[in-house]
């Protein structure tokens, strides 16, 4: 008796269910980052005229680039464990709770049935991020990497126009409470 065409309920189709769904939230998480042609166009960058300009700019620009803040300094630090094997193996664990718990949520994080602020899990993620890899004794490596990456995002933050950046009505709120 033949079943083509009929629905298997077969734990292997749980498995490829799962696999596609992955698939998919790596297809969203990644689209949720900007352009790195709108991050890195020449003709956007330019002296801000005061403090005040300069700080406004960092604040939008963090907010708008974080994704792609945070894949920058998280390739910086990847490039700065390249000598050191056993250190480059736990960022690569690390890296994948990144995924899961930072860059590929399609959902709010919900812990004790309180919702965790993207933000929160950054800096709780870069904590651990950095607690974890100084304990492989790569200690000069991961400062030299997230001081150059913390440089490399102060420098673009302040000096990227925000001219032509547009927020939607959910971003700019999220930036609004920033700021307060």
């Amino acid at each position: 008796m033949t079943t083509y065409g009929t629905i298997s309920t077969s734990p292997n189709n749980n498995n490829l269910e799962y696999i596609s769904r992955a698939r998919q939230t790596i297809k969203t998480g990644l689209g949720t980052r900007r352009s790195w042609k709108l991050m890195f166009n020449h003709r956007s960058f330019n002296l801000p005229a005061a403090i005040t300009a300069a700080l406004s700019r960092f604040r939008f620009n963090v907010s708008y680039f974080r994704m792609n803040y945070a894949t920058l300094v998280l390739f910086i630090l990847f490039l700065s464990l390249l000598w050191h094997p056993i250190s480059l193996i736990v960022f690569i664990l690390i890296m994948a709770a990144w995924l899961f718990l930072y860059f590929l949520r399609d959902q709010p994080l919900v812990l004790v049935r309180h919702v965790v602020d993207d933000r929160v899990v950054l800096v709780v993620m870069a904590v651990i991020t950095v607690v974890v890899l100084l304990l492989t004794q790569a200690t000069v490596n991961i400062a030299v990497a997230v001081s150059v990456g913390v440089v490399v995002v102060v420098v673009h933050a302040v000096f990227r126009k925000t001219d032509d950046l547009y927020l939607d009505e959910e971003e700019e709120g999220l930036l609004n409470n920033a700021a307060s």
